[in-house]
């Protein structure tokens, strides 16, 4: 008796999903089972697997009948931009099927070589592998087949034919692009060559449309959902070349002016403090992003030197206790690109401050490590408080696989570049910072008064290339309405 079970009440699992130790109990409740109407056993469990976050692990099963399920849920925050993967997928490899995917319950999962689609009430979140998900999706289109022969036969053989190509995939007899989109950005697909890039696996980071945040529970003004209704519609009635042209302030502008760096603490604005203090706060009312309650927005221009005019804007809501702050560029949006490149020595380097745009990619060549544009977000910080926060990140992200079922050889990998990556705050050896920034928003402060005088930090403008700006939607600029504007004005 002293051995079995608790069955516990919801209550106590919900004050386990809250907990902040990271050594949650496994919990249980008797839940009804949907198959034979009787009671059955549901466990919890609150864990840190893959890519950033909490995950509520549930696993149901019926004695009375043998019903099983699972489902993986996030406990923690859906985060500031949507992602989406893309993998490449050749014929004949099997270990690229060994991947981990995290799928969470508001991704959708495509195969554009066979017309598929997952959405995302279509499946739950899930924990498993890229055969798994495949195999996954083939059991449950072939589940109901018997019925759909006797109700329509010509679509049974249409799926027939379909789950032939599908089963084919999931075998690695055919090659294949799988992508997944989940615009809470809480999906993950497991980068086995990490910390180096994979060649092919390709990860966006992509603003929300009002759609999909109406989707996620946030609250949405409807003259958005209009407007990005019309924009869907132009779109689609494009006959030339299919290219979305709308008024300036909805591609450009918006892609330009968005924030530089996010945060829910008050760290950014005492960092910047250090620079110059606000002469004057302008305050205006809005809405609290958590509860939707009235609330007060902060705000002050100040001028960062050798980098650019910026905006601070910080709110606090009275009713629930959320707290943000964005840091956001002032003035046009720069011509070039900037490569910004720092040669750390001396333990004073590690201090400088260092502002990383949520548009910029880190280098650190000694290491061979590169981070994409996007990953770790806007940063405000320091030289050590970088490497700091890719250490957690990395092992957050990649924490999960260091289970018993991983091989020696990746243990060992993983465990020797954490260890050199933590070396470099020690400076036994001379290491170089580079921030490669399309939108020229980040910063590297300087050590001395005079720029030209800091030998350690150089700064190289560059030509963005067509790509870059299209993926900054800079290419779709119309300024067409704004002008019409200024021209009546004028005239009047």
């Amino acid at each position: 008796m002293e051995n079995r079970e608790e069955i516990v009440d919801v209550r106590s699992v919900v004050e386990a999903v809250s907990a902040e130790d990271g050594d949650a109990p496994l919990y249980q409740v008797e839940s009804l089972c949907m198959r034979c109407g009787e009671n059955g056993v549901t466990k919890f469990l609150l864990t840190l697997i893959p890519h950033f976050r909490k995950v509520l692990l549930s696993a149901f099963e019926c004695p009375h009948c043998g019903e099983r399920n699972n489902e993986v849920q996030f406990a923690g925050e859906i985060q500031p931009r949507g992602c989406c993967y893309h993998l490449e997928v050749p014929s004949g490899d099997q270990k690229m099927f060994h991947r981990q995917v995290v799928k969470s319950e508001s991704a959708t999962i495509k195969i554009p070589e066979l017309d598929f689609e997952i959405p995302p009430e279509a499946q739950r979140g899930s924990l498993s592998t890229l055969e798994g998900i495949l195999v996954r999706a083939a059991d449950e289109l072939q589940a109901l087949q018997d019925e759909r022969k006797k109700v329509d036969p010509q679509t049974a053989e249409a799926i027939d034919q379909f789950l032939l190509k599908l089963r084919a995939c999931a075998r690695g007899d055919l090659s294949f692009t799988l992508i997944l989109d989940d615009p809470a950005g809480n999906s993950f697909i497991e980068n086995p060559y990490a910390p180096s890039p994979d060649p092919s696996l390709h990860i966006k980071f992509y603003e929300r449309t009002p759609e999909q945040q109406a989707s996620l529970g946030y609250l949405v003004d409807p003259t958005q959902l209009e407007e990005s209704r019309t924009v869907v519609t132009e779109e689609s009635n494009s006959t030339s070349d299919q290219m979305q042209r709308v008024p300036h302030g909805s591609v450009g502008a918006v892609t330009g002016h968005r924030a530089i760096a996010q945060s829910n603490s008050s760290e950014m604005a005492d960092a910047l403090f250090r620079y110059s203090a606000p002469e004057e706060v302008m305050t205006f009312p809005s809405t609290c992003g958590a509860c939707t309650a009235r609330c007060e927005t902060r705000m002050f221009v100040t001028r960062i030197p050798y980098f650019q005019e910026v905006i601070v804007m910080a709110s606090t809501c009275d009713s629930c206790g959320y707290r943000n702050s964005e840091l956001k560029p002032g003035g046009r949006i720069p011509e070039k690109g900037k490569k910004i490149s720092l040669c750390v020595k001396y333990i004073n380097d590690l201090s400088r401050d260092v502002i990383k745009s949520d548009t910029a990619s880190v280098k650190v060549p000694e290491l061979d490590l590169e981070l994409a544009s996007g990953t770790l977000g806007g940063v405000v910080t320091t030289v050590e408080g970088l490497i700091t926060k890719i250490s957690e990140s990395l092992e957050r992200v990649h924490g999960f696989t260091f289970g018993d079922s991983l091989d020696e050889n990746r243990k060992t990998k993983w465990q020797d570049f954490k260890a050199r990556l933590n070396k470099l705050l020690s400076l036994e050896d001379s290491w170089t910072l580079i921030l490669d920034d399309a939108l020229a928003n980040s910063f590297i402060s300087p050590a001395t008064d005079d720029m030209k005088d800091d030998h350690q930090l150089t700064f190289e403008e560059y030509e963005r290339s067509w790509e870059q700006n299209e993926e900054l939607g800079l290419n779709d600029i119309d300024t067409s309405s704004a002008d019409a504007a200024y021209n009546s004005t004028d005239n009047v």
